[in-house]
């Protein structure tokens, strides 16, 4: 069990390593389309890489739907694993919109053991997600 000071620390030795490790300026919340952004996550359970629909509802349901058209062709160009899900609740309660791609294997930020497949597991997944993002940014916006 590690203290909260030891578990900070822990997180901000990855954030640390994996830019490092990876040094490139990740789009993430940087899309200039209102609540539409790109996340990494990892804790002591899970990683996963997503694309968030977090404005208001009609504006998710806007880029959902536009999503949803390109649904094929990130399952088939980019990503072939990748889950939409609709209504995807936080952890804190908020209801979302998401589409991500989780790690399938046991990992923990408190386990330095499992970073750096982590580390390569976002750097290879979030490339695809903003490719993808690229080439369809014009009809996202739209």
């Amino acid at each position: 069990m590690f203290s909260k000071e030891e578990s900070r620390l822990l997180r901000e030795e990855f954030w640390t390593s994996f830019g490092k490790s990876f040094p490139r300026k990740w789009i993430l919340y940087d899309t200039k389309i209102k609540g539409f952004s790109f996340k990494f996550h990892f804790d002591t359970k899970k990683a996963l890489v997503a694309l968030d629909l977090e404005d208001d509802l009609e504006n998710r349901i806007k880029y959902w739907e536009k999503l949803q058209s390109l649904k094929a062709i990130l399952v088939s160009d980019y990503i072939s694993e990748v889950i939409f899900e609709e209504e995807y609740f936080l952890e804190n309660g908020k209801e979302i919109s998401r589409v991500y791609l989780p790690l399938e294997q046991k990992v923990s930020i408190h386990n330095k053991n499992t970073w750096r497949d982590v580390m390569v597991f976002f750097n290879e997944t979030m490339n695809q997600f903003e490719l993808f993002f690229e080439e369809y940014r014009d009809f996202l916006e739209s």
